[in-house]
């Protein structure tokens, strides 16, 4: 992924107001992330813990969306496996959800998924972070498994801004 600024990271958000945008957390360490090693740009805001975001660069187009994980998951230690990397970990995946973009996601409509909760899937697909107990042995290689994963980012985005 190539380095983004928090410019371009308040304008790229499909599914909250440019004024929510404008009043986010937005990590002020972006210098020193390893973005060559990023798939996307993931983080929670250290403010408000139940909040996340998610910033990819697909095809060019710099794309984020707001994340929530409810109250009754944040915490949580059952083992899961997150839609967007396929990894499995013991307390460290929550149902994120999203609101969808435009007029549905002002009227409450949400899309979820399960995602690794601190929003960090490319140390785990690069092994880079310590996997908890036993694990499902991967086959693919980790260009491949970004691949996955950017698919999985781009997947979920869709359905964030998918009219229906």
């Amino acid at each position: 992924m190539r380095p983004l600024t928090q410019r371009e990271i308040r304008a790229s958000f499909v599914n909250c107001s440019k004024g929510e945008a404008s009043r986010m957390h937005i990590p002020h360490d972006l210098d020193s992330r390893p973005w060559d090693e990023l798939d996307y740009l993931g983080w929670r805001d250290p403010q408000a813990p139940a909040r996340g975001y998610l910033v990819a660069d697909l095809d060019g187009q710099v794309q984020g969306i707001t994340l929530r994980a409810p109250q009754s998951t944040v915490g949580a230690t059952r083992r899961s496996m997150c839609s967007l990397c396929m990894t499995m970990r013991s307390g460290g995946v929550s149902l994120m959800v999203a609101p969808r973009a435009g007029r549905r996601g002002q009227q409450g409509n949400t899309v979820g998924t399960y995602i690794c909760s601190d929003l960090q899937c490319s140390l785990s697909i690069r092994g880079k972070r310590p996997v908890d107990g036993a694990s499902i042995p991967e086959t693919l290689s980790t260009e491949e498994r970004a691949a996955r994963l950017l698919t999985h980012v781009e997947e979920f985005l869709a359905r964030v801004r998918a009219p229906r």
